[in-house]
């Protein structure tokens, strides 16, 4: 697909959706002119990653022409199932292992050169991870402070499997969010947190300053270090983080908060 965001996000929509979506419901979600929409839309049509439907409509006029993605990846999120299975019972080392999992990938991945020197800086570093991996990030200006920042995943490639097997799924997502900062220069300064399914269709990420250290910086998760989130399996549509070395009410605030 040619690098383009509007498309990326079109197509991360699309993904998300459990049907097809016109361009006038797809301009409205995501702020472009339908006109703007619909030439997206072609191209994406045209590169085969989106297929046409036909639906009624809405009044009088011509039929509706809808849009849905399609599955490129055949089995996928059947695999990432078998996997999350594999890691046993335990919700917390499930956690610890899908963020390993996570650093491990991350480590793999072409981070840029981006260097993080700021929050801001760390916010546009995620942003372009998450867009590159389908989640339609979009900041959250309104709940932003001088020592975070909220960015809304709109669209999650593995959503169904996450409803089920956050604890995996997250797990994996927060791990290579860590890594790709860390390595960018991050590592000590900001932290990273993942709040699943605060609203029924709505993941959270949130950066935040961390208290630097006069020594040398160390690892998220080390001794003596910044405690690192655990995800725990959603419960009804709101789940918030589990600490691992932490007051467990710290969990239940946050809960609150969302």
């Amino acid at each position: 697909m040619s690098d383009s965001w509007p498309r990326r996000r079109l197509l991360a929509i699309l993904r998300g959706a459990s049907e097809p979506l016109d361009a006038q419901e797809l301009a409205r979600i995501t702020g472009q002119h339908v006109t703007t929409v619909r030439f997206h839309l072609d191209v994406l049509t045209k590169e085969s990653l989106v297929r046409q439907f036909q639906q009624p409509p809405r009044g009088r006029g011509r039929p509706r022409i809808g849009y849905s993605a399609v599955q490129s990846s055949v089995g996928y999120q059947e695999l990432a199932q078998v996997l999350a299975d594999q890691l046993g019972n335990d919700p917390r080392r499930r956690s610890e292992a899908a963020i390993t999992a996570g650093r491990a990938w991350g480590a793999k991945l072409d981070a840029g050169d981006h260097r993080v020197d700021s929050l801001e800086d760390a916010k546009d570093v995620t942003m372009t991870l998450l867009s590159e991996l389908g989640f339609a990030p979009e900041r959250d200006p309104a709940a932003e402070a001088e020592d975070q920042v909220l960015i809304r995943m709109t669209a999650c490639p593995l959503r169904d499997l996450a409803r089920t097997h956050s604890e995996v799924v997250c797990g994996v997502h927060l791990g290579l969010i860590e890594e790709v900062l860390d390595r960018n220069g991050g590592r000590g300064a900001i932290g990273a947190r993942l709040l699943p399914f605060v609203e029924p269709e709505l993941c959270v990420a949130r950066l935040e300053l961390l208290a630097r250290r006069e020594a040398t910086p160390v690892a998220v998760g080390a001794d003596g270090g910044a405690e690192e989130p655990t995800l725990a399996a959603p419960s009804a549509s709101r789940v918030a983080p589990q600490l691992r070395n932490g007051d467990p009410n710290v969990a239940k605030q946050s809960a609150q908060q969302w």
